[in-house]
């Protein structure tokens, strides 16, 4: 029997990155106004709330959404906890417990954590297809672009803005493909864990 985790962010009270446009909602149309249907309009950045980053995102040649594989965004995943800074020796350790769970392509980190630069060249040279955290952003909230451009120029996706309070380190099964939000440099996902019981 599985379980499964919503590790999204509700879009409309999501955390915003400072300087991006926070998502709005309209009502276009209303049965209570007589309409024949509701209808909403929305208005977002394609990186607010859970979402991921693809290469274009900081590499003018990288792939955009579209053209990166659902792979990435989908199959096991190693959950690791982590408060505070995330230093090439964390990144190693961390990699060693998801090849030992047999779930190092995709890794979590829970948990208020700061990818280093020196994680991120662990985290790229281990070859890993997609790296995710709870912030809305990857590396420093004052200075991403290095972090983002090691692990981006290594074709690691990011998925930023997950939610994992509560959820145990260890090995669950991955589903955050995102909209196909073509020639766009990220996308909002819907993210979720499945459990083994």
């Amino acid at each position: 029997m599985n379980r499964m985790i919503d590790i999204s962010q509700k879009v409309f009270s999501c955390k915003v990155f400072p300087g991006d446009t926070a998502p709005e909602k309209r009502q276009a149309m209303s049965i209570a106004n007589g309409d024949v249907c509701n209808l909403t309009d929305l208005s977002m950045c394609a990186h607010n709330g859970t979402h991921i980053d693809a290469p274009f995102h900081f590499i003018s040649t990288g792939k955009t959404v579209e053209q990166v594989g659902l792979d990435a965004f989908v199959g096991d995943c190693f959950v690791a906890r982590h408060s505070g800074d995330v230093t090439a020796e964390n990144a190693a350790e961390i990699m060693e417990r998801a090849a030992n769970a047999g779930a190092a392509e995709r890794i979590l980190i829970a948990g208020k954590a700061t990818v280093t630069a020196g994680a991120a060249r662990v985290f790229a040279g281990a070859g890993i297809k997609l790296l995710g955290n709870e912030s809305q952003t990857v590396g420093p909230e004052d200075a991403p672009k290095e972090v983002h451009l090691i692990l981006l120029g290594a074709d690691v996706i990011l998925l930023e803005g997950i939610v994992l309070d509560g959820v145990a380190d260890g090995r669950y099964f991955l589903s955050a493909a995102p909209l196909n939000l073509e020639g766009c440099d990220g996308a909002p996902c819907r993210a979720y864990l499945i459990a083994s019981l």
